[in-house]
């Protein structure tokens, strides 16, 4: 017998649509798959299920009487549990806020509802989604899909293993400084990191919010854009998207850099059957993107501190202390030092602008390593903050450039390839998107 959850997000609204699939059935099929799986709790912080089936029902109804709100009218979602739930505890992954139950959906959970998706519960994640890692020894590390002794890739971990497993069609998560696209790199999804300020962050547990963003972990390029546009992001067209002319630039600087074997064969394998299908590629040192990696530590920790300190301060014994040192870290800074990093900041993307000007888009590994044991991210301390770095680091090249981003898979497991785009370009990069991803088959 079919399982009826599988299919894209895309494919199970459409079924929906044509009368072949009960909303109400599809819910309790993920409801019931989730519950019965072998890694649930390391996935799941929560279910919803009532939340869920009530939802459910009125979208058969919507579905019956022909008035469907949008393609994903009636699609299960599983949210990283950073996005407030109204009646349900919303803790970001730490036990600092245990309890925590607002009181309203945050708002790009409030329009997905409104278009008619299904809330299936909340993914565990990185504490306070402050690492690029996935592990998480406080609440749950979820699994890799490919081996769960491996690190899922963070901080929306959860996010990416209950798509990968099969326990929802499509999750939505946040990404800070790459914490979409590489945990999807990781469990060969598609990541979709739109444009700061493309989508609401009203309701979201913030880390930093000067970058924090809201995107989807998704099977296809279709269901990320799908996501993109009910939770407020333009409708995407993607029919006709072509290879045929696109430029693309290789960033060789950072990007390319101690990059290992398989990302990086993966990689060259991408960009050759890109070329076959008709693209322009071409590379090109970019050597004043080393300035801002060399600026960060300021940017990002200081403004998190300012999140956190209280908590930290009060209960800061609860949390893992690698992501505590981390965020502490913080506080040794001085505001002028804060001030001049985002001066350097927005010159370095008036740079990157102009340099990039001419191209489609900009291409890179989405992460240069594959995912390191969680055994030995445990065991060594050094391993767990070089490691985390190196994880991070093609993935913030987007978000210190301000950038919209997508990683793909390239058909070689864990191994990503990432596009980004200008700021504003979202519709852009989606329809390019959808060719890479046929190019790549």
């Amino acid at each position: 017998m079919a399982d009826i959850t599988e299919g894209s997000a895309a494919e199970l609204g459409r079924r929906i649509a044509a009368g072949a699939l009960d909303p109400v059935e599809l819910t309790d099929a993920f409801l019931e798959k989730a519950g019965e799986h072998a890694f649930r709790d390391d996935i799941f912080a929560r279910m919803t299920p009532d939340r869920a089936r009530a939802e459910a029902h009125a979208a058969r109804a919507r579905a019956s009487e022909g008035r469907r709100l949008s393609p994903l009218d009636g699609v299960p979602i599983s949210w990283k549990d950073l996005f407030d739930t109204a009646g349900v505890a919303t803790e970001a992954g730490t036990a600092m806020m245990a309890g925590r139950v607002p009181e309203t959906d945050a708002e790009v959970l409030a329009r997905a509802t409104a278009a008619g998706t299904v809330c299936l519960g909340k993914t565990h994640m990185t504490e306070i989604a402050f690492s690029g890692l996935g592990l998480n020894p406080v609440t749950a590390t979820s699994p890799n899909r490919h081996d769960p002794s491996l690190a899922p890739g963070g901080s929306s971990s959860g996010s990416a293993a209950s798509v990968a497993y099969g326990l929802a069609p499509l999750s939505i998560g946040s990404d800070t400084g790459g914490s979409v696209r590489l945990p999807s790199a990781w469990n060969d999804l598609v990541g979709f990191k739109p444009t700061h300020n493309a989508l609401p962050l009203d309701g979201v547990v913030p880390l930093v919010p000067s970058f924090d963003t809201v995107g989807p972990l998704a099977q296809t390029v279709e269901d990320a854009a799908l996501a993109f546009a009910v939770m407020g992001g333009a409708a995407v067209p993607l029919d006709g998207a072509d290879m045929r002319g696109a430029r693309l630039l290789i960033c060789e600087t950072v990007a390319m850099a101690d990059v290992e074997d398989a990302p990086g064969s993966a990689f060259e394998n991408a960009v050759s059957r890109l070329s076959a299908a008709g693209a322009q590629v071409e590379r090109a040192e970019l050597p004043f993107l080393a300035r801002a990696f060399e600026i960060t530590a300021p940017l990002y920790t200081s403004e998190a501190w300012a999140e956190w300190r209280e908590h930290v301060e009060r209960d800061g014994d609860k949390m893992f202390y690698q992501v505590r040192n981390r965020v502490a870290a913080g506080a040794t800074f001085k505001a002028y030092e804060f001030i001049e990093a985002w001066t350097g900041l927005r010159a370095l993307r008036q740079s990157w602008a102009e340099a990039v000007a001419g191209y489609d888009a900009v291409l890179m590994p989405s992460v240069p390593i594959l995912p390191p044991p969680v055994s030995k991210l445990l065991e060594d301390d050094d391993f767990y903050v070089t490691r985390n770095l190196m994880a991070l680091r093609n993935t913030r090249i987007g978000n210190l450039m301000g950038l919209c981003g997508i990683s793909l898979p390239t058909g070689i497991a864990s191994c990503g390839i990432m596009m980004c785009g200008l700021p504003g370009s979202d519709a852009r990069l989606l329809r390019l998107a959808q060719a890479v991803e046929r190019a790549l088959g």
